[in-house]
């Protein structure tokens, strides 16, 4: 038995052709599963025989919808339904019973459930069903996905005005003191102003740089233009190219490599992806330290070791340091550059390549992020 679809639901319900659709039918009578199996064969249909085992299955196959039987020994399908809407609250769950299983329904409903199918089963209807089911899932997903990029928009442009107030906030008033005639051009001072609002108005142009990066490997999304790439030859160039590094002649940078094969990767998104990374190593180690970066091959991956000797990061924040708008502020400041989309995009990008990131980090000795990538 071999079901296949070409459809895959993302989060906002769109369609894509490397995954199939994956349902779960939970039932301790084999031929029933096999029946609703025979039945829905353009999805993937996986198997189980009891709660344990569905519980165990839904975790492993990310599964889109779960069709189970509400009487089963060791436990029944009400038990199963309120265990999954716990693990994923919009998780699709349609219950098989019997005509006359009115108490069966309410306290189904009451946990969750999506739908209900008659015993014994009508296949006309159990496709029906499914299809009712999965068209809602994929509705309701898209109005997650609605909310959540509304919450991201209206965040994004309140952190976008909260970085952008202070460089224009400084250039403006130096502006309206040296038109008022306040500074002293022939003042020590002065040249101080102008070298702080130099420096102000450069951050400002980062920042827009910034923003005009993030643009375009968005507008990028899961595409991937896959090229030939020396890893050490990378690696050096943006070690060279740094902005973070050019501004703090102070530490000493350093490459390690094991003639790593070439791989195949979309030079743009790795490239964006260890800059964030070495980028952040120069910013975060004062202005006297050292950076290292190692580059090795082994059972058929390729990892990038960057290492700084700068303030490490605490264990409570280093789960968080990947997640959008998020940044590491040891000084309690609010003026921290950048707007903390770097990593979860270095992320996305090393993820979509079938590769990994993680981060070894102590406040006080240093930090140690590894990136991992499949050679093939």
């Amino acid at each position: 038995m071999t079901p296949m679809s070409v459809e895959k639901w993302t989060i906002d319900g769109s369609s894509r052709g490397d995954r199939p659709v994956t349902i779960l039918v939970v039932d301790d009578e084999k031929i029933i599963r096999e029946l609703c199996a025979r039945a829905l064969t353009e999805y993937r249909v996986v198997q189980a025989g009891n709660i344990d085992d569905a519980l165990v299955l839904f975790e492993q196959e990310s599964c889109d919808l779960v069709l189970s039987d509400v009487m089963m020994p060791g436990g029944n399908g009400l038990e199963l339904l309120k265990k999954i809407k716990e693990l994923d609250p919009s998780a699709v769950v349609v219950i098989m019973t019997g005509f006359a299983e009115k108490e069966v329904i309410l306290n189904a409903l009451k946990e969750g459930a999506d739908d209900f199918i008659n015993k014994p089963l009508n296949l006309l209807q159990l496709k029906t069903s499914i299809a009712k089911a999965l068209a809602r899932k994929r509705l309701k997903d898209e109005l997650i996905n609605l909310k959540r990029l509304d919450r991201l928009k209206s965040n994004f442009l309140s952190l976008i005005s909260h970085k952008f107030r202070t460089p224009i906030t400084s250039i403006s008033l130096f502006l309206q003191n040296l038109q008022r005639g306040v500074h002293d051009t022939s003042d020590s001072a002065f040249a101080d102003h102008v070298r702080m609002i130099s420096d102000e108005a450069h951050a400002l142009g980062r920042m827009v740089s910034d923003l005009l990066t993030f643009s375009r490997v968005m507008e990028r999304g899961d595409e991937l233009n896959r090229e030939p790439c020396d890893l050490e030859r990378l690696a050096s160039e943006l070690i060279g190219i740094s902005r973070e590094g050019q501004m703090k002649p102070g530490i000493e940078a350093e490459l390690n490599g094991s003639g790593c094969a070439p791989v195949l990767l979309d030079r743009g998104k790795i490239s964006f992806a260890l800059q964030q990374v070495i980028d952040n190593a120069f910013k975060f180690s004062g202005e006297v330290g050292h950076v290292s970066v190692s580059i090795r091959s082994a059972a058929g991956r390729a990892y990038v070791v960057v290492r700084d000797s700068g303030i490490g990061i605490p264990p409570v924040e280093i789960p968080k340091v990947f997640e959008k708008f998020y940044q590491v502020d040891p000084d309690n400041t609010g003026q921290i550059r950048g707007f903390g989309l770097g990593l979860f995009y270095a992320r996305e990008f090393v993820h979509q390549h079938g590769g990994t990131i993680s981060i070894d980090s102590e406040p006080g000795l240093g930090t140690t992020v590894t990136v991992m990538l499949p050679l093939q």
